[in-house]
Formats: C-alpha cells, sequence, structure tokens
C-alpha cells in the first residue's frame, strides 16, 4: 500500500488494478505549450519523484517534466503477495511469496508507456537514474516511437551476484532482507555502505531515510525480485536514439568500465564522466549533472 498520506502528486490507474504516482511541472511559456517537450524521470530503486526535487528549477523553465514512482515505491501501489494455490509439498521456508501481479519487464514498460497514453504525451526525453536506466535502455528498444531521447544515471546494465548479495545485509536474499527489515531499517543499512549515499549532511540523510521509509515492505520487495534477474545488455545494439551516459567515477553500484561498455554498444551515445564520491551523481553534484543533460537536449534541437 502506499502511504496513508495524501498524494502530492496524480495517480494514473492501470487496467491491471495498479497505480502509479507522477508529479507534473511545467513552467513553461503557456503561448508555446504546442511546442513543449517532456523529460520523463524514473528515480532508482527505494527512491522516488521526491528525490529529484531540486532539478525542477533547472528543467521545468524549458520542458514540461513529469516525475514518476516506480510499482511500489512512494505513492505508486505494491501489489501485496497473494496465495494463488494451494501450499504444495516442494514449498519450504525459502520459497518466495506468489503474487498475482506480473513482475516482467513487460508489464513495467506497458505501465510507463500507458502513463503517458493517459497523459496524453507521446514522446518524452527518458531519465532513468541507477536501475531505471536499464529500464530506460529496454524502452529505448522496444518502444523506440515513444522516447526523444535516452539519459541514464548510475546506471548498471545488471546486478552480479555480490550487488545481490550486498543488498540482502545478511537475509537470504535481496526480497527478503526488503520484507523482514522494513524500507527503513533497510535503507539505514544501506546507508552504511560506502559509495552509496554521497552526501554527508546528516540532516539529508535523516530525510533521505524518511522518505525511503514511505514505500511499502511487499513493494520493494517485489521490485527487488524483479530487478534480480533483469538484464539490459541484450537490449543496448538495438538502441537507436541518442543516448547521454552520466557516469559515476566512484560508484558502489557500477564501474567507469561498465559505464564506456555501454557507450561503446550504443551507437549514438555520448559520456560524460561525473567525479563524484559516490553513487547518487544526481544529488551531490546536481549543477554537473543538469548541465550535461540540457547541453544534450539544446543539441538534439540544434539537429536537422
Amino acid at each position: 500500500m502506499p502511504p496513508s498520506i495524501d498524494p502530492p502528486g496524480t495517480l494514473i490507474h492501470h487496467a491491471n488494478g495498479q497505480t502509479s504516482h507522477v508529479m507534473i511541472d511545467d513552467f513553461t511559456d503557456p503561448w508555446l505549450a504546442h511546442e513543449t517537450e517532456t523529460i520523463l524521470i524514473q528515480p532508482g530503486f527505494a527512491r522516488h519523484a521526491a528525490f529529484w526535487y531540486h532539478w525542477i528549477p533547472a528543467l521545468s523553465r524549458e520542458y514540461r517534466v513529469v516525475r514518476r514512482d516506480s510499482r511500489g515505491h512512494g505513492w505508486s501501489s505494491a501489489p501485496a503477495p497473494t496465495p494463488t494455490r494451494p501450499p504444495q509439498p516442494e514449498d519450504d521456508d525459502t520459497s518466495e511469496p506468489p503474487y498475482d501481479y506480473d513482475w516482467s519487464v513487460d508489464t513495467i514498460c506497458d505501465e510507463i508507456i500507458d502513463c503517458l497514453d493517459q497523459l496524453s504525451i507521446a514522446k518524452v526525453h527518458f531519465l532513468g537514474e541507477s536501475t531505471s536506466g536499464m529500464i530506460g535502455e529496454i524502452l529505448a528498444a522496444k518502444y523506440p516511437h515513444r522516447l526523444r531521447s535516452l539519459t541514464i544515471c548510475s546506471s548498471p546494465t545488471f546486478l552480479p551476484p555480490p550487488a545481490l548479495e550486498l543488498f540482502a545485509f545478511g537475509h537470504r536474499d535481496w526480497p527478503t532482507a526488503c520484507r523482514e527489515l522494513g524500507p527503513r531499517a533497510w535503507g539505514e543499512a544501506l546507508s552504511k555502505v560506502p559509495g552509496t549515499v554521497s552526501v554527508p549532511d546528516p540532516a539529508y540523510l535523516l530525510w533521505w531515510i524518511d522518505q525511503i521509509a514511505l514505500s511499502s515492505p511487499d513493494g520493494l520487495a517485489g521490485y527487488a525480485g524483479f530487478l534480480s534477474t533483469l538484464d539490459s545488455r541484450p537490449y543496448l545494439a538495438q538502441i537507436r536514439l541518442p543516448m547521454l551516459i552520466l557516469a559515476p567515477a566512484k560508484s558502489a553500484a557500477t564501474t567507469l568500465e561498465e559505464q564506456r561498455k555501454i557507450a561503446q554498444s550504443v551507437k549514438n551515445s555520448r559520456i560524460e564522466v561525473i567525479h563524484g564520491t559516490g553513487h547518487e551523481i544526481y544529488v551531490e553534484m546536481p549543477h554537473e549533472c543538469q548541465a550535461a543533460v540540457l547541453d544534450f537536449l539544446k543539441s538534439l534541437k540544434q539537429k536537422p
């Protein structure tokens, strides 16, 4: 379930019974509305729309900006585990609870496209942070007619076993850790890993943990299970859209080598290395990241 307090944005209802929460900011000139392009920001795991508040002043004067909470994050609905069959003899205590919801890449992508349809937005510049960059790469390959461009920020292409073990924090697996620890305790554990939270301000860390705690344990667990097997590498060669790679110099989730391999795999891409101290370069070095994004988007408008 989403937080009990009222959502700050809009809820979009999908045919599968789920809802997606979006926040929309548009400070472009109203008489130029027919020319306004849209940026869709999709935050990474455990983060939601509010984490990107400080990007709005920089982007929304020239673009309509839509921030969307991922499935089970923030105010987007969280599918609860629902028994779909009686217990079986082969089941044991390590079996992941079944879901009626289809945690597949097709479902996740289709919900994003449905959001655009319901908002009457034909095309977007997709900005995916961390694991949502993987979603963006798959969208760019599967739905190139709905994207104008793709920007990824601190995005791995898959999560290797050591990363999955790290995110489990001593529990059976990552989804179990999210469910048993709960979002707050899981976020507190993550914050202690070097190279994750990039801002040392104690007040920011408290806010960061409070925001992670808004999400549902079942929602984060389900999404963690989905991400555990996601691999965007097979899609990279299919991407023909202009692509910007915001590559962190010192991330716990991806290496510069991996970022450069992405750039080599996507023909129409450019890479900007951001020399921060951790994974969350979008908040540690926002001005550098925003300047790179705006310059990239401006270059697209100048092309014939």
